[in-house]
């Protein structure tokens, strides 16, 4: 029985590996649609501190990833691209681009985002119409 054992972690284990591969997680950056929760909280506390808006995302629609930019030996920090459309607490539906980084957190630990809202960046602090966030 004991001999059986290593067999099936060994499976599961390449049908991990394989399931990773496959969906592209096995990049190190979480997901467009893991940091969601992130970009939710994060706008609406910035649109309170800042714009002085009590607004904040409703509702997340159409996620998808624009680009991935691999980890490489000239590039230490992997960067992924998102794109979503999303309601806002007052009804308008915008688009919402973010980046997330690995190893680009706090301290050079964990992942770091970045994102801007359409319409709701009045210092183009990402350019205009959030274009380096693209």
């Amino acid at each position: 029985m004991s001999a059986r054992l290593p067999f099936r972690t060994t499976l599961s284990l390449t049908s991990l590996l394989f399931l990773s591969v496959a969906s592209g997680a096995f990049a190190g950056t979480p997901s467009c649609e893991q940091v969601t929760g992130t970009v939710s909280s994060r706008f609406a506390q910035n649109m309170r501190g800042f714009l002085g808006l009590d607004l904040s995302i409703a509702e997340f629609g159409f996620i998808h990833q624009n680009r991935l930019e691999p980890r490489d030996d000239t590039h230490p920090v992997e960067r992924r691209y998102c794109q979503a459309k999303v309601t806002t607490t007052d009804g308008e539906r915008r688009r919402l681009w973010y980046v997330v980084e690995d190893n680009w957190g706090y301290a050079g630990l964990g992942s770091s985002v970045e994102f801007c809202m359409s319409g709701l960046d009045p210092w183009h602090v990402y350019g205009a119409h959030c274009k380096s966030l693209r």
